[in-house]
């Protein structure tokens, strides 16, 4: 089951017009259905995604404002990709499951219930800051976190961002990010997948497992409140940094991030040899891969080689003129 829904009647008429179209392209494993929200019965989702609830926590003027959501899904990230064009620009994807999560070079993304996991879609005219992207959805996400704790008068989590697409926390993996894009009508067509560990154990931790450890009672973490508030800072985040690069949020970056000052052995290529060098890393290139500095005070671009599961243990150095 597909369930549609809207946060004004703009959006509620472009469900109703792709639950009546024959263009919509459904989940290949299954049989499935779409059903408007305002058909549905309530009782079905009084254990699932609360709709009202993160509808009502959205304040935005585009992104979230049409919801797709699902018990179970192979992945969020094929319904928006496979049907991007019949859906308004910013339609967020939510499954309560997913069987076949994808994360980076084609690793699994382990997707049991109580993970908040999502995919969305942008709309991006400048090939350039495509790939910069990704470092906006991972902000948008840690801001996110830290706004609901203030809100709550919650102890800080100080969520923090491993480069280029992981969200860690106390030390462990609890989210990630993948971003893939299709040029089309000259645009680049952005489909963007959220996980974040909001409620489970295993197989790390979850927020509210540390909140647990900070022995917080009478709050928990809700997916709902978590997604609203994550949209409600990444269309920000996002308008900043289409119109004015994404420089102008860099310094927040660098203070979420866990890398600033960092030494990692990396590797050179010349010709059949391989020569393994201790770099410090400074911040990010214009292109979004990690600048660095040697210890003979040259400036260099850090690419990973496509290979290693974790970036820092295959990491390829190209010299900066």
């Amino acid at each position: 089951m597909l369930v549609l829904c809207g946060k004004s009647n703009t959006e509620n008429e472009a469900a109703t017009a792709i639950k009546n179209s024959n263009t919509f392209k459904l989940p290949q494993s299954g049989d499935f259905s779409i059903v408007l929200h305002s058909e549905l019965d309530k009782t079905v989702m009084q254990q699932s995604f609360q709709v009202d609830s993160f509808m009502n926590s959205l304040s935005t003027n585009t992104f979230g404002r049409f919801l797709i959501w699902s018990p179970q899904l192979d992945t969020t990230h094929d319904v928006v990709s496979n049907n991007f064009s019949e859906l308004p620009v910013g339609t967020v994807c939510v499954a309560d499951v997913q069987t076949k999560g994808r994360g980076r070079s084609k690793n699994v993304w382990e997707s049991p219930l109580g993970c908040l996991m999502f995919s969305f879609t942008l709309q991006m005219e400048d090939g350039r800051v495509v790939p910069l992207v990704q470092y906006v959805v991972s902000l948008a996400i840690t801001e996110a976190v830290k706004d609901i704790c203030d809100k709550n008068g919650l102890p800080f989590l100080d969520v923090k961002i491993k480069w280029p697409n992981d969200i860690y926390l106390h030390g462990f993996k609890v989210g990630g990010i993948l971003c893939t894009s299709k040029y089309t009508s000259k645009k680049f067509n952005v489909s963007a997948g959220i996980g974040l560990n909001v409620n489970n154990e295993k197989p790390t931790t979850s927020l509210n497992s540390v909140l647990r450890e900070l022995s917080v009672e009478g709050y928990q973490f809700r997916r709902e409140d978590v997604l609203a508030a994550f949209f409600n800072k990444f269309e920000k985040f996002y308008e900043l940094f289409i119109n004015q690069g994404f420089q102008t949020l860099e310094e927040l970056y660098y203070k979420t991030w866990l890398h600033s000052g960092q030494r990692v052995i990396v590797q050179e290529k010349n010709e059949d040899e391989v020569a393994e060098h201790a770099v410090t890393i400074q911040g990010l290139t214009s292109s979004g891969y990690l600048l660095a500095i040697d210890d003979d005070n040259q400036m260099c671009e850090l690419h990973p080689d496509g290979n290693s599961f974790d970036f820092f243990k295959g990491l390829v150095r190209s010299k900066l003129s």
